[in-house]
């Protein structure tokens, strides 16, 4: 059984730094790429960053491209997302998901997504 689990969401201060981390497990994940979404009160759903398992590629929304890092964690069998210079804005509910990476093709839809966690928040004040 696939299981996505995120962590690290929390309450920070606008400049504030934060780390994700979503564990993986059930399945191996070659081949898959690793994504953060994020969905804030009222909003739709919407890409922010993704990494590629077994390989060196990342994805990043624009609107958090030089302050969002997703990296891998081979120790933990995790990938992590380190948040920096954190906005109000940023405040939403930062959800994993997984699927086959073919190519970085709709990658950034979420509907798309085989695999998800069950999400885990983040606040961040003014």
């Amino acid at each position: 059984q696939v299981q996505l689990v995120e962590s690290g969401g929390g309450l920070v201060q606008a400049g504030d730094s934060l780390r994700l981390s979503c564990a993986a497990s059930g399945r191996t994940f070659d081949d898959h790429i690793m994504t953060w979404f994020r969905q804030a009160p009222g909003k739709e759903r919407e890409f922010v960053a993704a990494i590629v398992w077994d390989r060196p590629i990342t994805y990043y929304a624009d609107s958090v491209d030089g302050r969002f890092i997703a990296s891998k964690d081979d120790a933990k069998n995790a990938v992590d997302l380190v948040m920096s210079r954190l906005r109000p804005e940023d405040t939403a509910v930062y959800y994993c998901a997984s699927k086959y990476y073919s190519g970085g093709y709709r990658y950034n839809e979420w509907g798309t997504y085989k695999y998800w966690g069950q999400g885990t928040p983040v606040t961040v004040s003014s």
